[in-house]
């Protein structure tokens, strides 16, 4: 009978070694695909200063944040809290590092990191992300935000996914359109009611814009180029027909038709789309931003999103880090995988063996360690199972943990030559030391 409730905390993913497994195949995958593109593996703390987090946090998200309280201490005086993201402690990172960096710096963190939203299924308050960045110092290329965008998506691949989808979109070209119709002061809440459209019936979008008293016609206005999402050709050609001179506008028109021209050239082809619907919420985001979906199973939402931010260490000193990152949630991509049955056999856990001494006794034992190092040298993963029950127990135990069964006995031991057996197929091999 159980003492105390061992359950884990809502909202965090506890997982049981065979799917361990599998969750750290896709990670040690997307981490192989980062480093193949030459992003330099960093870690930083899960616990930061509060003040660090909170400026740049903003919005919702702010609200979400965990504060770290010692025991003698009131959650009041707190000025340590728990990550939200790599971004933002990426960006005190590169500040405080930036002496020793070299420029632009590719760098890629996965860990875990924690938010306090309202549990539910798919979404968890202790997670890991997979993240990429590219920083620049006072600038950085837009064919960066292209780069990113590939090196995500071949991570993505390397998960076995179905068909993919990348909607693009910049976020000077929706400010500039607010400009134009003079909405420039409620523009933040703009871009949040955009950013939530998708997660609600489209009268309530109007509704929610309409509460602004901007009039219904500036609401028809934004939901109508909201609505704007297609290929390359055709979205920049619609929003070069509004003939705006807005700067910001013509800006942002300019970046998007450049990253999703590499996009094109670079094979992704119809899996890249611009969409005005995707401005991303959290507020440190200036240019670039897209978000992946499948398509055949939108429900899912976003796996992987992210952006460009022109200068997130602003708050952190005078020198100028623009950057431009993406992240791959794996803890909730790992979850809706499991829910919607797209683990596939190939992406199960490295195959086991188990060693299992007849009469564990010491000679058996030695050569059982001797069988170990042999497999262990080719890159197997084995163990060794020490046990005094009868052989029929230690070979059921075997079959809950093993792919692969070895029993060492006085002949094995007399002759140096044992039998590998199959514990799926039943079929053995001979083999020896």
């Amino acid at each position: 009978m159980k003492k105390l409730n061992t359950s884990p905390i809502s909202g965090m993913q506890e997982l049981l070694p065979k799917e361990q497994a599998v969750f750290n195949k896709f990670k040690d995958s997307i981490r192989e695909v980062y480093r193949h593109h030459g992003f330099l593996e960093i870690e930083t703390p899960t616990i930061d200063r509060a003040e660090v987090l909170f400026a740049k946090a903003g919005g919702e998200t702010e609200k979400q944040i965990y504060k770290v309280v010692k025991t003698e201490e009131s959650a009041e005086g707190a000025d340590q809290a728990l990550r939200f993201d790599h971004t933002v402690p990426l960006a005190r990172y590169v500040v405080e590092h930036e002496s020793d960096l070299a420029f632009p710096f590719r760098v890629t963190q996965v860990g875990r990191n924690f938010r306090g939203e309202r549990a539910q299924k798919g979404r968890f308050r202790e997670f890991y992300q997979a993240d990429i960045d590219v920083i620049g110092r006072n600038g950085l290329a837009v064919e960066y935000d292209a780069e990113v965008i590939l090196t995500l998506f071949e991570a993505l691949d390397a998960m076995h996914l179905p068909q993919k989808l990348v909607r693009v979109s910049n976020r000077k070209i929706l400010a500039g359109f607010l400009e134009e119709l003079n909405l420039q002061e409620v523009s933040k809440e703009i871009f949040s009611i955009i950013d939530h459209a998708e997660k609600v019936p489209t009268e309530k979008t109007r509704e929610w814009l309409a509460e602004l008293s901007i009039g219904d016609e500036r609401v028809t206005n934004v939901l109508d180029f909201i609505s704007i999402a297609g290929s390359r050709t055709e979205v920049i050609a619609r929003l070069n027909g509004f003939g705006f001179e807005n700067e910001k506008f013509k800006e942002g028109v300019r970046e998007l038709d450049k990253v999703l021209s590499i996009l094109e050239k670079q094979s992704l082809g119809e899996s890249a789309i611009a969409d005005m619907k995707i401005v991303r919420g959290l507020d440190y985001y200036t240019g670039t931003v897209f978000e992946t979906i499948l398509p055949d199973y939108k429900e899912i939402g976003s796996i992987c999103s992210g952006g460009r931010y022109e200068n997130l260490a602003e708050l952190y000193t005078d020198q100028k880090f623009p950057g431009v990152g993406g992240s791959i949630g794996l803890t909730r991509l790992f979850y809706v995988l499991n829910e919607y049955n797209l683990i596939h056999e190939n992406d199960t856990e490295r195959k086991r063996y188990a060693i299992v001494p007849f009469e564990n006794n010491d000679a058996e034992i030695e050569m059982a360690y001797k069988v170990a190092a042999k497999f262990r040298g080719r890159g197997k993963d084995v163990d060794i199972v020490f046990s005094d029950k009868k052989l029929g127990d230690k070979i059921k135990f075997a079959g809950k943990t093993a792919d692969y069964l070895v029993v060492i006995g006085d002949n094995e031991v007399g002759t140096g030559a044992f039998k590998v057996k199959n514990l799926i197929t039943g079929e053995t091999a001979d083999s020896e030391l």
